[in-house]
């Protein structure tokens, strides 16, 4: 079995945009899509392209619920970024394919799918969001 999103309704089903929710009353868009349903919400398909509005830096392993490497002497320290899309909402991701110090607000990035537990056997995967340089 091929990965899976670790939630339903988080992905268009092509997996090219994250899916967000539209206030039909007041048009705000906001992230994520609420497991409720409401006649005044609609599922709406986010841009996939934004810019770093703000990040910081991960340097530790957080607590549980986090799946990943635990072992302080081995964790390597990853960027969790709120990313601004355009005329939407701010959606905050990790970043992934570049290095804390390359981080840059402001900076391009674009939609990406990464393994919540890259050590996890690929029969048991589960994807989150990401987002990264463009």
């Amino acid at each position: 079995m091929a990965a899976q999103p670790i939630a339903d309704n988080l992905f268009t089903e092509d997996m090219s945009a994250l899916i967000g929710a539209r206030n039909k009353e007041t048009g705000q868009i906001f992230f994520p899509l609420p497991l409720t349903e409401s006649d005044h919400i609609e599922p709406v398909a986010l841009a996939s392209r934004g810019t770093v509005w703000t990040y910081t830096v991960q340097r530790f392993p957080p607590k549980t619920p986090y799946a990943g490497p635990t072992d302080p002497e081995t964790f390597k320290p990853y960027v969790v970024a709120y990313v601004e899309l355009p005329g939407q909402t701010m959606v905050e991701s990790r970043l992934t394919g570049i290095e804390p110090e390359d981080v840059r607000i402001g900076m391009e990035v674009e939609l990406t799918a990464i393994p919540l537990d890259p050590d996890a056997p690929a029969e048991d995967q589960k994807l989150i969001h990401a987002f990264r340089p463009v």
